[in-house]
């Protein structure tokens, strides 16, 4: 049975007021080819309202020269916030991802690939419903609207599809993205819930788990995409859809524990991961 503990403070009439930072969680993996133009274009960003970036870069063990690219631009340009972590062994995207959730301290927290497939100057278009006070949590979806798409793989577009179908049939939503890479949220809301998927089950676990949160508004707006191929360098394959479909599975129907403990949520710690 779902809990319906409602985290969603009210609507306030300026929101935008309270939103001062935006954290933006990097993680990383074999990303020396991309790493140095991600952080460019973050960095060449302006928010709306004068948001600040907060950059939260978490490295999943890279075997490449990820991490001295990112020491580098660092030490290059220290007027820029940003924080690394380093996990200790390759634990996958989503334990990047919470690892950089506990380190947030904006008000709101996006999700940035290193990779290049999303462009960070769309950030304000995920904003603009936070600062008008009708989101607490913004997907960005790339089959909504007449943004620019790579043409790719019919198969991964249909899977995704069927997916997203699936997930909106046990989360009760009507989402076009369910695997979307860009998904900003309420900080204080997502370091509240209980993550335990370690690599790209991530997706679907806090679709499901946001769902259960009672009057959490959540909205979806169009992006482009520049997807990538295998060749050079996508990661995910037939087995994380595999996977993807197991966690609809055990986060829709057999598991119902979605938030963390008060405790935990004050205690826990990035190294604990």
């Amino acid at each position: 049975m779902h809990n319906t503990l409602n985290l969603a403070a009210p609507p306030k009439a300026n929101p935008w007021k309270e939103l001062k930072t935006l954290s933006i969680i990097i993680p990383a993996y074999n990303e020396e080819k991309t790493i140095t133009q991600i952080l460019d274009k973050i960095r060449s960003v302006l928010l709306i309202r004068d948001i600040e970036k907060e950059i939260i870069i978490i490295n999943d063990c890279s075997g490449d020269n990820t991490e001295q690219l990112i020491l580098e631009y660092m030490n290059l340009y220290k007027e820029i916030r940003i924080k690394y972590h380093a996990l200790p062994v390759n634990s996958g995207k989503g334990a990047a991802i919470q690892a950089g959730i506990l380190l947030a301290t904006g008000e709101y927290l996006i999700i940035q690939d290193a990779d290049l497939e999303y462009d960070p100057f769309e950030y304000n278009v995920l904003l603009k419903p936070i600062v008008h006070g009708f989101a607490d949590v913004v997907y960005g979806s790339r089959f909504m609207g007449g943004s620019p798409h790579r043409i790719l793989f019919f198969w991964h577009t249909l899977g995704n599809r069927i997916l997203t179908f699936f997930a909106n049939m046990f989360a009760n939503l009507n989402l076009t993205d369910m695997e979307t890479g860009y998904k900003l949220f309420r900080t204080d809301v997502i370091q509240r819930l209980y993550l335990e998927e370690k690599r790209f089950g991530f997706e679907p676990e806090v679709t499901l788990k946001m769902s259960r949160i009672r009057d959490l508004r959540i909205y979806e707006v169009g992006i482009s995409y520049y997807g990538r191929t295998y060749k050079e360098g996508k990661k995910i394959n037939w087995k994380d859809g595999v996977r993807t479909v197991w966690c609809i599975i055990k986060y829709g129907l057999l598991s119902s524990r979605h938030l963390k403990q008060e405790a935990t949520v004050k205690t826990k710690q990035v190294s604990q991961l």
